[in-house]
């Protein structure tokens, strides 16, 4: 390989899950375009798309892409969405604790009960993003995982 590993999330909106990534998680923009429909159609990509680089601080990248044609499949949903293979985005931060915290008021929910749990020496939780993709997040440190949370 020679760059990072990026992924690309399709969104609905792209203003609130730029704010959940950036402010949040801790990413932070690196670049914007637009992908016009003679490149996104052809790529597979459903045509017209917006797309915002987010720079991981440990490295790698998340695209976030929102269809702008109306490239939407019978449900609803973004064709990219459809398609099998993504099930979860692992994010490693120094100290679980204040990201957790800060996710609720995000508009982020737990999928979890207890939300933080220890499993093979690490601190974990999962959450749904504003709009339902799922997100693990990884303390390495380990130790107690705290208070109305599960070993």
């Amino acid at each position: 390989m020679t760059r990072p590993f990026e992924v690309g999330v399709v969104v609905r909106d792209l203003e609130l899950m730029e704010r959940f990534y950036r402010d949040v998680i801790g990413c932070r923009v690196e670049h914007r375009s637009r992908v016009p429909e003679s490149i996104g159609g052809p790529a597979g990509l459903g045509g017209e798309l917006v797309v915002v680089w987010l720079r991981v601080p440990s490295g790698g990248c998340v695209k976030l892409i929102l269809p702008r044609s109306g490239a939407v499949s019978a449900c609803g949903a973004p064709l990219l969405a459809g398609r099998m293979g993504l099930s979860y985005l692992t994010f490693h931060v120094d100290d679980l604790g204040p990201v957790v915290e800060a996710l609720p008021a995000a508009g982020a929910r737990p999928l979890s009960d207890p939300v933080v749990v220890l499993a093979r020496g690490r601190r974990i939780s999962f959450w749904s993003d504003p709009e339902g993709n799922v997100v693990e997040l990884v303390d390495g440190r380990g130790g107690d995982p705290g208070p109305g949370h599960s070993n």
